[in-house]
């Protein structure tokens, strides 16, 4: 009887382990989280090329997709100035910093050399009177601002980048030039992260200017590729970097050769060189830009597209419209899917910011 009565419990205790122990929680009170869905491109219009770029990269991430990308070929190039950065307050931001640097700055001005002093009184004159840059002043500007640098180490130049870019953007109310941010672009950078593309900045400006504007959107430096100088070790005087063995103490300056004006062609060799992959996804605004697209276009092995980005918003900012829709009509003639910055955005720098007249020190 004893052992009988053991079983009995014992067969008892195996069904009560065996089955769901009961509670009297429901699913009310253990409500399932549901993951919050992110909302893209909540800074843009419904437009033709929005749609264009979300269909496009809804279809090259689609593993049944015959366009198909593997995430380690989803290269997106990105211009900056006039693409994602301001250049209307009122010329690009590296234009503004050396005129700055070499006519007000008391740090350098009084020694400043006559070519680079003319440099910049052409920038100021064109800014404040509307005289027209000399031919070829892209390189009689990368010329300049590679000796009025000369001799920074790389710690001290980006401390003045981000010094200047910290002083309120001319022609605006409510930012500062760090911030002169096409914002509706933070989205397109975001929603391309978040969908496994590797995006670059190739651009025309000083390569450690592009990184201190991009850093703040999630850029990294290694992702920058634009205009540089030669740099060398600060003891390493004019003994050639071949053979000469950099000590520990020492830090990196800027010299005053100019490498490399990053435009057009340049751009190209550039990511060839550096990136090692034929882009997908291309974005500018200039014909300074048209080479990169071209090259993103050429690839054969995957589906591709190419944007640019017109400054037709007179209202927003410091535009002309007339110029801008001639240019939008050259560019889907060229094959570009063109972005409206008056149309297709709902603010450009944020609803906070305003534009305002002009306004000049002392000339």
């Amino acid at each position: 009887m004893k052992t009988r009565r053991n079983l009995t419990w014992l067969l008892l205790a195996l069904l009560m382990l065996s089955s769901p122990v009961l509670t009297s929680c429901d699913k009310a009170d253990n409500p399932v989280q549901k993951p919050i869905t992110k909302q893209y491109f909540t800074l843009w219009n419904t437009c033709e090329a929005l749609t264009t770029l979300k269909t496009y990269v809804e279809d090259v991430t689609n593993p049944k997709s015959p366009n198909f990308i593997k995430a380690e070929d989803r290269i997106a190039t990105f211009d900056m100035d006039g693409t994602f950065v301001g250049e209307l307050y009122p010329t690009y931001f590296e234009y503004n910093m050396l005129e700055y640097r070499v006519l007000d700055d008391p740090s350098y001005r009084d020694r400043a050399p006559e070519d680079v002093r003319q440099a910049a009184q052409a920038i100021r004159d064109f800014v404040r009177q509307g005289t027209p840059l000399p031919a070829h002043f892209d390189m009689i500007h990368a010329q300049a601002a590679a000796k009025a640098y000369a001799g920074m180490t790389l710690a001290e130049f980006d401390a003045y980048v981000r010094a200047y870019a910290a002083l309120p953007a001319n022609g605006f109310r409510g930012m500062t030039f760090g911030q002169a941010v096409y914002q509706p672009m933070r989205e397109v950078f975001d929603y391309l992260g978040d969908n496994g593309f590797t995006c670059y900045v190739v651009s025309g400006s000083d390569r450690f200017i592009c990184r201190a504007l991009a850093e703040p959107l999630g850029i990294e430096a290694n992702r920058v590729i634009g205009m540089d100088v030669r740099l060398k070790s600060s003891r390493q005087g004019e003994e050639a970097g071949v053979n000469y063995t950099m000590g520990r103490e020492e830090e990196l300056i800027r010299t005053d050769e100019l490498l490399i004006k990053n435009l057009k062609t340049n751009k190209v060799l550039q990511i060839s060189q550096e990136i090692g992959k034929v882009p997908v996804l291309s974005f500018g605004n200039s014909g300074g830009d048209s080479a990169m697209h071209n090259y993103c276009l050429s690839n054969s092995k995957y589906r591709t597209a190419a944007f640019m980005l017109i400054a037709d918003d007179e209202e927003r900012d410091h535009a002309n419209r007339e110029k801008a829709l001639k240019l939008a009509e050259q560019w889907r003639q060229a094959g570009y899917h063109v972005i409206s910055m008056r149309d297709d955005f709902r603010t450009i720098y944020g609803f906070g910011v305003e534009k305002t007249d002009f306004t000049f020190g002392e000339k």
